[in-house]
């Protein structure tokens, strides 16, 4: 048996620059970090007890014969991509619910993927993992999804991840001091709104828009230049950070009308009285997460005005996608049977 633990992530700037319609003729750049948040998939070769051969538990239960029976789109096409032919038996479980903008889909068929190389008897590379899951998800089976969440699950760390050009992916860690580092994350809160969306119908407009959408994509890409060198000075002022976040959250909420919600609105505009300087909704928008940027000072009294929903504290991660167990696991093989005559 082999278990992997693979991290969600939050994205800073630079989301929509993402999706191969963009960056593959204007290039694309994020800026994004994981967060110590998980999602943990169990793996093994299923002994030959049962009349099926696939049990795959997650939210749901199946137990099938053949891997095309499988319902769920990312266990069927990665078993079929890795050309496992023997019975599997997965199990998933989470820290944060799905649907909900931390790249959760990802980290799951980065984490599947991974414990089906380990199942095989091999050892995937960061930049491996990530491109079989970009292709699984993209090209198998045609969601509507960009490039960075399968990038930062594979990976980790806090990074700027390029799109385009001849690498196609490329993964830039931000070095900045320890106590840098240590200040951001201090002024970044993370809420759930407690609304699900499919973030694939979100993408889906917003690719359609993609070629009425240049002016803000390419501002929304220059945004992580500027977040990067914000990070970087020598003088560093933690809070120019939060104010290009609010900024970049005005921008992207004109992509589409699917981003927010007069609900989502409201939310941010609570936060902001009671002393956020910016935030956003994670991943595609339509409801999920909030991260807020608030001064050490005020965090008190915005956990008192939303109330109503979830706080969860987090801090990030570097490790990306790891196997944290792998046990033996004996073969069984059917005997001839001799029966004897005399």
């Amino acid at each position: 048996m082999l278990i992997s633990k693979t991290p969600f992530r939050i994205s800073f700037f630079g989301g929509g620059t993402d999706y191969p319609v963009w960056y593959k003729e204007n290039g694309g750049s994020v800026l994004s970090t994981t967060i110590n948040k998980y999602c943990y998939i169990s793996s093994r070769y299923l002994p030959p007890f049962f009349n099926y051969k696939y049990r795959i538990r997650y939210a749901t239960r199946e137990e099938v014969s053949e891997i095309s029976e499988i319902k769920h789109p990312s266990v069927r096409e990665c078993l079929r991509f890795m050309n496992i032919d023997s019975g599997v038996e997965m199990v998933h479980t989470s820290d944060l619910p799905a649907m909900s903008g931390i790249g959760s889909s990802s980290a799951f068929t980065v984490g599947f993927l991974n414990s089906l190389y380990g199942l095989s008897g091999k050892m995937a590379a960061k930049r491996q993992l990530a491109l079989d899951a970009i292709n699984v998800e993209q090209n198998i089976i045609k969601e509507n999804v960009g490039s960075q969440d399968q990038t930062a699950a594979a990976y980790g760390g806090f990074n700027r991840i390029n799109f385009g050009g001849a690498e196609e992916i490329s993964v830039q860690p931000v070095i900045i001091s320890s106590e840098k580092l240590q200040i951001l994350q201090d002024h970044l809160m993370l809420f759930f709104t407690g609304f699900s969306r499919s973030a694939s119908d979100i993408a889906k407009e917003q690719i359609q828009k993609t070629p009425s959408k240049k002016s803000e994509l390419s501002m929304m890409k220059s945004m992580v230049d500027e977040a990067v060198g914000i990070l970087c000075k020598d003088n560093f002022n933690v809070f120019e950070f939060g104010k290009l976040l609010h900024q970049s959250w005005l921008l992207k909420r004109g992509l589409t009308s699917l981003i927010s919600n007069s609900q989502i609105d409201q939310i941010y505009e609570t936060a902001l009285r009671a002393g956020a300087i910016g935030g956003k909704l994670c991943g595609a928008g339509g409801g999920g997460f909030l991260l807020l940027f608030v001064p050490l000072e005020n965090q008190d009294r915005v956990k008192d005005k939303l109330q109503g929903f979830l706080h969860v504290p987090f801090r990030f991660e570097s490790a990306g996608s790891q196997i944290i167990f792998n046990g033996p696991q004996e073969s069984y093989e059917k005997q001839d049977i001799v029966f004897n005559r005399g």
